[in-house]
């Protein structure tokens, strides 16, 4: 059997909802496609989209989780191909105070969302 899979969604879990979509939004534009809440207000599920792909990220917020949380060992990170001026946006998110990560001989640099989760930022063309 040969499967052929395609790209849906990847999920993140965030501890404040709103500041994580404010800053998808600001950093890398990212916008709400659809959202769906429990009906007992345990969790809240926000999809965020490029307006270009299918693919969402996927915020997972939940009602009784009390604490940031807490990366650990696990190296992970979701990488974003921004348009326009590279260099011009980078220097935007220098302004924000979120990157964390540059390798100049690369020609890359990652970001680091309020919950500690890295993105990496690609140019669209390379």
């Amino acid at each position: 059997m040969e499967i052929k899979a395609r790209f849906d969604h990847y999920n993140i879990n965030v501890f404040d909802l709103q500041k994580s979509i404010e800053f998808y939004d600001k950093a890398l534009g990212l916008k709400e496609v659809r959202r769906k809440e429990a009906l007992d207000g345990s969790y809240v599920l926000v999809f965020l989209g490029d307006g270009v792909t299918g693919f969402s990220l996927e915020l997972t917020w939940l009602r009784d989780w009390d604490r940031p949380y807490n990366m650990g060992d696990n190296e992970q990170h979701l990488c974003l191909r921004v348009e326009g001026d590279y260099d011009e946006v980078r220097a935007f998110h220098k302004e924000m105070g979120c990157v964390c990560y540059e390798n100049h001989k690369m020609g890359l640099y990652f970001i680091i969302d309020p919950d500690g989760y890295w993105i990496e930022v690609l140019p669209l063309k390379k």
